[in-house]
């Protein structure tokens, strides 16, 4: 089954969509943080992938607190 051109985001498209800036994005993806694929020069990224990375954000458990030393 073919995605449709709304299931395939730009990094413009997903910065409007997680109304996080493009370079939080840039930087997320290139440091393979952010589930995404670069096709030539430019990203592309699935709604349902991010929305399921999204997802794993809320379903974890806060970080320890810091020890003082």
């Amino acid at each position: 089954m073919a995605a449709s051109s709304d299931d395939i985001l730009s990094i413009d498209d997903l910065a409007t969509y997680l109304k996080i800036s493009k370079s939080t994005l840039y930087k997320l993806a290139q440091a393979g943080r952010l589930p995404g694929q670069k096709v030539g020069k430019r990203w592309r990224f699935h709604r349902a992938v991010v929305d399921e990375w999204l997802g794993n954000f809320a379903n974890r458990k806060s970080p320890p607190p810091r020890q003082r030393e």
